[in-house]
This record gives C-alpha cells, sequence and structure tokens, in this order.
C-alpha cells in the first residue's frame, strides 16, 4: 500500500489531484508539507518527500478571526485534547467517535521541587503520566486512529520503546481495529505486559529500537503490510501533530500565556519539535501573547547524540548505540535530532544529559517534592532541570515548565534496587522505638 500512495500522491501534486488524494475531512488541515524543501502533497498515508526525501508534516489553513471568540470555544470543549480540534487534523465530530480521549493533564505547581532547586521564578511540572495509559502517547496516538479510520486502515502498528506499544494496543481495542506492535526484546516487563494486555499481537524484536524501526520500515514496503497503518512511520505526520496539545494545555492552564522556559525529554525528538509549533501556532492565531521562551532538550548519558552534538556546535547528529535505563529515550538515531538542535539554538536553550544514577536521584527527587512517581523519561528531565540549574544555563528567576511524559511503575526496575522498606520491625511498640523512628 505505501508504494502505490506514494505513487498516487506525485500524480497529485503535479497537477491531477482530486481522483487520488483522500477526500476525506482532516478539519483545518490543508497538505502535507516537507519540511526540507517545501514540496507539498495531498493529505495521504505518506512520510517523505519524493523530491529531497525530506520529513513531511501537516500543514493549516487555521482558523482566522476573533482570538477571543476562538478561546472560548477551546475552552468550552471537552477536558481533553479534542477541545483543540479546530487546530488539528481530525474531523469536527471526533469527539463522538470511540477513543481513549487523551489530554487535559494536571499542570502541577511545584513549588516543594523549586525550593529544593533554588528556583525562584515558579516551577510547573506537566504530568502526562495521568493519560489512560499512563504516557503522552495516547496523545498522538489518537490522533494517528484518527488518520487511520479515514484512510481505512485496518491494522494498527509501530516500532515503540514500550510505552507507544501500549498506546497503540489500547486505542486499537477502543476502536475496534486489530492491532501489531513491534519492541525491542529486553524493554521493561512493566512495559510489555501493560502492552500485551489488551490482546494485539506484541512482537519482540531481537536489538536495539534502531533495528526495530528498520524492520518496520521494510514490512511498510512490503504486501504483507497492505491496510496497516504504522503511527511512527507511514502515518507519523498526523501522529506527531498529537504533542502540539501539550503546549496547547500549557499554554490555556498557565492562563493563555508561555513560560519562559520549557525542558522536554529527546527520544526521537518529535515531541519538542511539535510542542514548539504549537507554541508558535498559539501566538499566530492571538491565543497567547507574544514573548520569547527557551526549549531545553533532555537526554540520557548513555543514548546522548543531540546533546553531543548540541556541545560540539554540530548540525549533524551522530548514531549512537543505546545503553541507559531511560529505555523510552533510547533512540541512538533520532529523526528530528537536526530539528531539535536548531530550536535549542533558535530559542537560546540547550540540550544537556544525565546519567543513570542521576536519573533515579531524580526520580526519587520528584517523587519526594512533590508526590509525582516519574518514569526514567521523567527523572531525565529533572535531573537535567537540576543540571541546567547548578551550570548556570537556566535562569532560576524564570518561570519554567518540565515535562514527565510516563508513570513510574512502568519503570520499577530503575529504582527498585535503591528503594524500599525503611526498617522491618516485630509488631511491638518496643520495637518501633528500637528502630529510631518513634
Amino acid at each position: 500500500m505505501a508504494a502505490q500512495t506514494v505513487a498516487s500522491t506525485t500524480d497529485s501534486a503535479a497537477g491531477t489531484q482530486g481522483a487520488d488524494a483522500a477526500p476525506a475531512p482532516f478539519g483545518p488541515a490543508a497538505a502535507l508539507s516537507c519540511r526540507e524543501c517545501g514540496t507539498r502533497y495531498p493529505l495521504s498515508p505518506v512520510f517523505a518527500c519524493l523530491e529531497c526525501f525530506g520529513p513531511l508534516e501537516v500543514a493549516y489553513d487555521l482558523p482566522t478571526g476573533d482570538p477571543e471568540a476562538l478561546r472560548a470555544r477551546i475552552e468550552a470543549g471537552p477536558t481533553n485534547i479534542w477541545r483543540y480540534a479546530p487546530l488539528l487534523p481530525v474531523p469536527a465530530g471526533v469527539a463522538g467517535k470511540p477513543n481513549l480521549n487523551p489530554g487535559w493533564t494536571k499542570l502541577v505547581k511545584a513549588d516543594n521541587l523549586a525550593r529544593e532547586l533554588g528556583i525562584t521564578g515558579g516551577l510547573h511540572v506537566k504530568d502526562d503520566s495521568g493519560n489512560p495509559t499512563h504516557s503522552f502517547k495516547d496523545r498522538v496516538v489518537a490522533i494517528a486512529l484518527e488518520a487511520a479510520r479515514t484512510f481505512g486502515l485496518t491494522t494498527l502498528s509501530c516500532s515503540s520503546t514500550g510505552n507507544l506499544a501500549g498506546a497503540v494496543g489500547a486505542a486499537a481495542s477502543r476502536a475496534g481495529l486489530r492491532s501489531c506492535v513491534f519492541i525491542p526484546h529486553d524493554l521493561e516487563a512493566g512495559k510489555v505486559v501493560m502492552a500485551a494486555v489488551y490482546g494485539g499481537e506484541l512482537v519482540g524484536i531481537e536489538g536495539s529500537y534502531d533495528d526495530v524501526n528498520r524492520f518496520c520500515s521494510e514490512l511498510i514496503g512490503d504486501p504483507i503490510g497492505e491496510g496497516w497503518g504504522f503511527v511512527n512511520v507511514n502515518l507519523r505526520p498526523y501522529y506527531g501533530e498529537g504533542s502540539k496539545t501539550l503546549a496547547y494545555e500549557i499554554a490555556e492552564q498557565l492562563g493563555w500565556r508561555l513560560p519562559d522556559n520549557l525542558v522536554i525529554p529527546i527520544a526521537s525528538g518529535s515531541q519538542l519539535t511539535k510542542i514548539d509549533k504549537g507554541l508558535k501556532e498559539l501566538i499566530a492565531l492571538g491565543l497567547v501573547e507574544e514573548k520569547p521562551y527557551k526549549i531545553f532538550g533532555a537526554q540520557a548519558e548513555g543514548c546522548s547524540p543531540v546533546s553531543t552534538a548540541f556541545k560540539a556546535g554540530h548540525d549533524v547528529v551522530r548514531p549512537v548505540k543505546p545503553d541507559t535505563i531511560a529505555k523510552s529515550l533510547a533512540i541512538g538515531n533520532p529523526a528530528d535530532g537536526p530539528y531539535v538542535l536548531d530550536i535549542a539554538r533558535r530559542t537560546g536553550g540547550a540540550v544537556e544529559d544525565v546519567d543513570d544514577a542521576q536519573i533515579v536521584d531524580a526520580i526519587k527527587l520528584l517523587a519526594r517534592t512533590e508526590g509525582i512517581f516519574a518514569e526514567t523519561a521523567g527523572g531525565v528531565t529533572v535531573g537535567v532541570l537540576k543540571k541546567l540549574i547548578e551550570s548556570g544555563q537556566l535562569d532560576p528567576a524564570t518561570e519554567t515548565v518540565v515535562l514527565n511524559t510516563g508513570d513510574g511503575l512502568k519503570t520499577l526496575d530503575a529504582v527498585a534496587p535503591t528503594t524500599g522498606p525503611t526498617a522491618t520491625i516485630r509488631p511491638t511498640l518496643a520495637a518501633f522505638r528500637e528502630a529510631g523512628l518513634a
């Protein structure tokens, strides 16, 4: 299917659009546009430009008119990502379809953590562990699912470091679609169980995530993949738009304004680039007042190709072999790495990394100060935030939002060796006193 769709898209782009272009509604979405050369294609399940092989993303004819009216329309919407349907590539009636309806997660005012880190300008944690499968991946899958429905695809699939596999399995079950997802063979047990419990097919691939991704790229070009929607391959342009809803929610939850700094984890880098896209759209629509903001990327030291390139002043991100407890971020060849570098430099931010011990310490720090148990990716962002402040790269007198993208219950192995009972005692008051706990 992929090869056939690419051919028809080329014909349409050349001037015969209509017969081959997908007629289904995509809200304000107008076309797919190459991020490198700007070539535009009809909305269809393709992801790479035929002119330069650059990645495609959704281009919009966004609503115009009174920002106050648009703001009121959003605020009157459901308490999930579909409140932003006027800004997303989805049909107007999307909220009424079987979907997991993710989003509108808590923006926690983290005063205790701020005091611990010496932040005086205000600190918030955008806690996306509250989504249906306990990670931000529910957002991106929800948008990709709507695209799959529109294109008549029958199997929902992905290559995943864990969270995405669970999100795809759950969303497909809810929508009544088949799912078949692919993961590295050595994922955390909690993520494997969560991906498998929804009843779809879960396939472990011997190798790293990059090996899994290469396999999926082969499958999508084979007749076996006919009718399959790979959310992060042929549906990637739509999938990525789900991350914009994090930007929308943060701004709305802050009272329709932008923070000074955002600290965002980097796996493929798509989340960071789409949050930046969402912030720019809010400004262009007049929904928020324009102001400078800085975006900081966070990686684990054992898989930090973007951080390494940033510190060296390079524009090319060299692939690495991941070796970190932060498996959800363990993508050694991040597709959006160069775009992350551009955004960090354009906004005056940075890309930093922390080692496994710092990740564990940061998980515990966030749990101890704010009662939020983050997975390892959250430990990366909080650890990087601490490092940025200590190194003077982030001004503690400015307002910061740090992202926690998943639930710590999925990555118990990371903290289990150093976390447990304070004491084990006999069931007597004397024993309690003897343990020094009274």
